[in-house]
């Protein structure tokens, strides 16, 4: 079944080149967060292993991970969304990837099954701020008061789910409850190594709504940094494992 609705974009490779995938106004749209993500994994991966995409939105990140030869077939992609996994499922037919795609909450569609390489990619951000951001029309935000919620129970879980030696990804963004997320990476893996730092000015939509972000940052709920008349957050990749 292909989602007829789909529009296309293109995500940016390290090298310049660019793939392009398929979306929809019901699926989450990939944000910078996904180029940053890409880039610090392919950097951290010595040898193909298997990988799940956990919360692949359109398959982004999975795919393109696939296509730079980081992924054994086939490639595991799992979303809540149903339609978002239809949407990853025809991405991947479109680069010629095999995969398995699944749709279903974190690890539920995958039992007890154990991954080399685990991609976080489930919603990071604080519910009162994807309100206002351009990122979650359309689209539920189920991430908690302080955005951790579902970062923090992948963490929690994972080591169940990865090989010895695995290796899960993760971003941490400061537009969620970053000390609780790392907090949950340092209870479960023995290393978590922070890996990169990208930031970014605020947008425009939300500079519309500067009480709501500066209430959530004067409880300490994010992290946003105001200089030269700027707002800007940051996206932190982080690696952890045993």
């Amino acid at each position: 079944m292909l989602v007829t609705d789909a529009i296309s974009f293109t995500q940016k490779l390290g090298d310049g080149s660019e793939l392009e995938f398929f979306t929809n106004n019901e699926v989450f749209f990939p944000t910078g967060t996904s180029g940053v993500l890409i880039n610090a994994v392919q950097n951290q991966i010595t040898s193909p292993g298997t990988l799940l995409d956990l919360g692949c939105g359109t398959g982004v990140v999975g795919v393109v991970l696939s296509k730079l030869g980081f992924a054994s077939n086939p490639l595991f992609l799992s979303d809540a969304s149903p339609k978002a996994v239809l949407l990853a499922e025809q991405n991947a037919k479109l680069h010629n990837v095999l995969c398995d795609a699944r749709a279903g909450s974190l690890y539920e569609p995958w039992g007890s099954m154990k991954f080399d390489y685990i991609i976080d990619d489930v919603s990071g951000i604080a519910e009162d701020i994807a309100k206002i951001s351009p990122w979650f029309h359309n689209v539920p935000c189920a991430s908690g008061s302080d955005g951790a919620d579902l970062v923090v129970e992948v963490l929690n879980r994972a080591p169940k789910h990865l090989n010895v030696h695995g290796k899960i990804f993760f971003p941490v963004l400061s537009l969620s409850n970053g000390e609780r997320i790392l907090k949950a990476a340092r209870s479960n893996f023995n290393n978590v190594e922070l890996l990169d730092r990208k930031t970014w000015p605020l947008p425009d939509e939300m500079r519309m709504h500067l009480d709501v972000v500066r209430r959530l940052a004067n409880t300490g709920l994010i992290q946003i940094e105001e200089k030269f008349g700027m707002v800007l957050w940051h996206t932190d990749i982080y690696m952890a494992g045993n």
